[in-house]
């Protein structure tokens, strides 16, 4: 039997040993699923909504259990696992109250005695290769609407979020959703590969460019819709003119919640050069005072790194920096003990030659560039081959219009930064990923239009 080995980041030790899918069970859940989608899609509306609302209400019975094993999963800071848990419920109760309408039927034309309609089909089979450093949050903005559209959904959790997958799978299905209507697929890299090879609708994936790019390449030919979620290197700008403190404020914790590990992270600063010595002091500062330490500490910010191999990744862009010339305010090392620990990281007098800048770092690591004008912050931030977000700090609301406009991301912030809303589309430019999910859009996404000529016969 195959089995998977669940890692506690923290602490290095082993939480369970799992059975694990290999291609002989996963062709067997794929057929499965095809077989019950039909059934579902059947089931009224109205029954579905009632399925999601009782695993809303099964998430808010057994938060604390599920904020818990989160963190053991993949070493998120406690009181953050339970940030991401009541952020779900919002993304929930969205998906609920604009279900109908995004779905319903559209007539756009009646005359003559020719009619013609816009049905919002189910795609049918959905698989969800889910990512584990928000797994309840970017699950669900698949899971969530791909059921209640009528889709049957296939769900590989990460391999580093395994025992959150089985609760999702768990509460699901104690709240009505059939358990052939969504199935977990429990393993690593080649159970997923095993999914792709099945007859699937739609792949929706979260994960890095390189994972996806292989994706893209494996269904290219299959007429199969896919939505890659690819990650980014992620900008803001702090204007001249605006609160510096608010703006420190606000981008520390953007750049080292969930210990640096989120898409939509700060990963690159740019500030004037009239205020960017008053912002280092006041943002390296912020960054010290984060506490460091166990995760399953409500106190905690700062927690472990998920996977060991991004210790490397981080160890090298420090050594590029510290090369070629930038200044290291805090931090750049891992910290001792078991688990994969790297401490909170500054650099100042950096520029776009060092790889801190330019690649995706998903740790707790920030480069703070000077910059002389508006003109320089738009070319920096645009010089990326990633598009997810980016944001502008000044109290003038058309200057940051401006700038912002002429920015490639998908999603642009002013006097914010690392949010998302469930009202608002989620999607990126170039090696960010392709297609999109949230808002009434990305309820549609798990449809396809059907076109009704319907002419009377009299």
């Amino acid at each position: 039997m195959t089995t998977l080995s669940v890692t506690n980041p923290a602490t290095g030790s082993c939480i369970r040993v799992v059975p694990a899918d290999d291609a002989t069970t996963v062709a067997a859940k794929a057929s499965q699923a095809r077989a019950a989608q039909p059934r579902w899609h059947a089931v009224p509306l109205a029954e579905r909504k009632a399925c999601i609302e009782r695993f809303r209400a099964l998430v808010v019975r057994d938060l604390e259990s599920l904020a818990a094993t989160l963190t053991r999963d993949m070493g998120k800071p406690v009181a953050q696992a339970r940030n991401e848990l009541n952020g779900l419920l919002g993304r929930i109760d969205f998906f609920l109250g604009a279900v109908s309408a995004s779905t319903a039927t559209e007539t756009v034309f009646d005359e003559g005695g020719m009619c013609e309609q816009i049905e919002h089909a189910p795609l049918g089979v959905v698989a969800n290769i889910s990512a584990w450093n928000y797994p309840w949050f970017v699950g669900g903005n698949v899971f969530v609407p791909a059921l209640l559209t009528g889709n049957a959904v296939l769900y590989k959790p990460s391999e580093f979020a395994t025992m959150t997958g089985l609760e999702i799978a768990r509460l699901l299905h104690e709240a009505g959703i059939p358990s052939d209507v969504f199935i977990p697929i429990i393993g690593d890299g080649a159970a997923g590969a095993a999914l792709l090879e099945q007859r699937i609708d739609g792949l929706f994936f979260t994960g890095s460019y390189a994972t996806g790019a292989k994706i893209a390449q494996t269904l290219a030919g299959r007429m199969v819709k896919l939505q890659l979620e690819l990650g980014g290197k992620d900008p803001s700008y702090v204007c001249a003119d605006a609160n510096v403190a608010n703006a420190v404020a606000s981008l520390s914790d953007g750049a080292m919640y969930n210990t640096g590990q989120s898409c939509c992270s700060v990963e690159r600063i740019y500030v004037h050069a009239s205020i960017y010595d008053e912002f280092v002091a006041q943002f390296v500062a912020a960054v010290r005072g984060f506490v460091v330490g166990d995760p399953m500490d409500s106190g905690t910010y700062i927690g472990a790194i998920t996977r060991a191999p991004q210790l490397d990744v981080l160890e090298a862009q420090v050594a590029d920096a510290l090369a070629k010339g930038a200044t290291l305010c805090c931090g750049g090392r891992r910290l001792p003990g078991p688990g994969n620990w790297f401490a909170p990281t500054v650099f100042s007098n950096v520029d776009h030659s060092m790889e801190l800048m330019r690649e995706e770092s998903f740790g707790p690591i920030i480069g703070i560039q000077k910059v002389s004008d508006d003109d320089e912050a738009i070319a920096l931030i645009n010089d990326t081959r990633y598009g997810l977000t980016a944001g502008v700090y000044t109290p003038d609301e058309a200057r940051a219009r401006g700038i912002l406009s002429r920015v490639n991301a998908g999603s642009v912030y002013w006097n914010c930064c690392d949010r998302v809303s469930p009202r608002l589309p989620w999607s990126g430019y170039g090696d960010s990923g392709v297609g999109l999910t949230l808002s009434t859009y990305g309820i549609q996404t798990f449809c396809r239009p059907k076109a009704w000529h319907l002419r009377s016969a009299s």
